[in-house]
């Protein structure tokens, strides 16, 4: 029953599902955000279609990019740390031991039940490294994450965010255009708010409400300015 019970839970140490829910919930806002603040300054219908790529483009290799370097420095981060641990159990056993009995006797455990347990995970280096790490440094020795899977993750998932409100505007141009990258981006926001908020248990109804009102203001904060820009600078 336990191994069934552990098995159910999602893997999220790869960086791969965070950097999608960013990506995916940055494109949408970002671009929308960017189509309709240029589309307020009246421009002709190509350069809001122009726009539009151009931020598609940026923003995803720039999530892509950025998600690497941060996850990449992350994970050498993560590693260093644990080479000086592996080395300090190799070098200073019996301090290391003694750290960890230490350890549990402040959580609770009895003195006694505490050296035992210590001494016992002690006789494996890979077991006694994996429990330091875990204690000390709060993480696991296999998962300390994956800059390629959280890159490729945030650059497709913000494309897929940025196409959205870009859509009706290669079907249509003018207000109508407009209306259908709001209309487009409001259904997504509300969804993507909502399987955030699903994902992390909590009310689903507000997650996507949240999503949405915030969106909302920045696109039609961006709007507001783009149309003053546009009939102010010439």
């Amino acid at each position: 029953m336990m191994e069934a019970h552990h098995s159910g839970h999602r893997d999220i140490t790869g960086g791969g599902a965070r950097a999608a829910v960013f990506g995916v919930s940055d494109g949408l806002l970002s671009n929308v955000a960017l189509i309709l603040g240029v589309a307020g300054a009246h421009p002709a219908p190509k350069a809001v279609v122009i726009a539009g790529l151009a931020g598609l483009v940026a923003g995803a290799f720039s999530m892509g990019v950025g998600e690497y370097i941060s996850m990449g420095a992350q994970r050498e981060l993560f590693q260093h740390e644990l080479n000086v641990e592996a080395t300090e159990i190799r070098d200073r056993p019996d301090a290391e031991t003694r750290e960890l009995e230490e350890l549990y006797i402040s959580r609770g455990v009895p003195k006694e039940l505490a050296s035992q347990v210590s001494r016992y995970l002690m006789r494996d280096p890979d077991t006694a490294l994996e429990v330091h790490a875990q204690e000390e440094l709060g993480i696991a020795p296999g998962s300390v994450g994956s800059p390629i899977q959280a890159a490729l993750a945030s650059f497709v998932s913000f494309a897929i965010g940025a196409v959205i409100p870009l859509i009706p505007w290669f079907i249509t141009i003018g207000t109508a255009a407009v209306i259908g990258s709001a209309v487009l981006a409001g259904i997504a926001t509300l969804i993507v708010g909502g399987g955030l908020a699903a994902m992390t248990g909590r009310s689903v109804t507000k997650g996507a409400l949240r999503q949405f009102l915030l969106s909302a203001v920045a696109a039609l904060v961006t709007y507001g300015v783009g149309h003053i820009l546009g009939t102010t600078i010439h």
